[in-house]
Parts: C-alpha cells; sequence; structure tokens
C-alpha cells in the first residue's frame, strides 16, 4: 500500500483534477441520488470509496476526506492521527518519530501539495478534529451534499 501511497504524491496534480471532476460528476447527478436516496446509498458508495481510497492513498476511511487540501496523502496514515501538520518528532531525515522506517506522513503531504501548483496553500487550512461517527462513511457523498446546499446558498 505505500507504494501506491507514494505514487498518488507524486501524482497529486492529476489525481486532483480527478477528484475534482467526480466531485463536479455528483453535484450534477444529485437529483437522482436524491431521488434513490442518500441513506440508500452509503453502503455501496462507502465500500467503493474505501476501495479506491484505500489502493491509491491507503485510505484510512475517516470519512472527512482532506487529500484535496494535504496533496493526496491521506494524514490518517500519520500513527499520532494528526489532521494538521506534522507532531514536531519529524527526524532530520524526514522520518517519522513513532515509526523511524516511514516518512513522515506530513513530508510526504508537503511534497504532494507542492505538485498541485497554486493550491499549496490548501495544507495550511485548520482541519477540525476528526469525528469518529463518520468512520466508515461515504466523504463523497457528503461532499456531494454540502457543495449543493452551497449552490443553493448563492
Amino acid at each position: 500500500m505505500k507504494t501506491m501511497r507514494y505514487w498518488s504524491v507524486r501524482h497529486a496534480r492529476g489525481l486532483h483534477w480527478l477528484y475534482q471532476g467526480l466531485e463536479t460528476l455528483l453535484v450534477f447527478l444529485h437529483p437522482v441520488l436524491n431521488w434513490v436516496g442518500y441513506e440508500r446509498l452509503e453502503t455501496p458508495f462507502s465500500r467503493l470509496e474505501s476501495a479506491v481510497k484505500g489502493l491509491l492513498f491507503d485510505s484510512q476511511s475517516c470519512g472527512q476526506c482532506t487529500l484535496g487540501n494535504t496533496g493526496m496523502a491521506c494524514p490518517m496514515n500519520c500513527p499520532k492521527t494528526l489532521r494538521n501538520g506534522p507532531c514536531g518528532g519529524v527526524r532530520a531525515d524526514g522520518g517519522c518519530e513513532i515509526q523511524p522506517e516511514m516518512t513522515c506522513v506530513w513530508v510526504t503531504a508537503w511534497e504532494g501539495s507542492q505538485k498541485l501548483g497554486n493550491q499549496e496553500s490548501t495544507i495550511q487550512i485548520i482541519q477540525p478534529p476528526l469525528d469518529v461517527r463518520n468512520k466508515g462513511t461515504s466523504a463523497w457523498l457528503r461532499a456531494t451534499r454540502k457543495k449543493v446546499a452551497e449552490n443553493h446558498a448563492v
């Protein structure tokens, strides 16, 4: 999984573009998704999302995806599950304080954010604490509903 995780960070720009395209498609499909019922779609979407994100990003399926803000690196791979930057225990070689053989997730996230071009400042957005009630749920469906609500609020 780590090999794909690092591949995804190296290809962050293209994957971010695909991610945005998926979001646009799901927002476009909102009337259909709403008609079928988001509750009914939760299980198949969360399973599909878990498989795709698990393969590409070694995602931990927290249900509150920040891949677009962290250079396509899942911050939940941090042994301390930090959602906002490194813990201060990053070794001089970029290794993790807890698992020295692993590159710090936040070093990887910074490298990925640099590949996103003008969006590198998104890594500096403070993320809210993890809401464990969302673990195993679809961040895609949650993001779709949020985007639809934002569009209707305008």
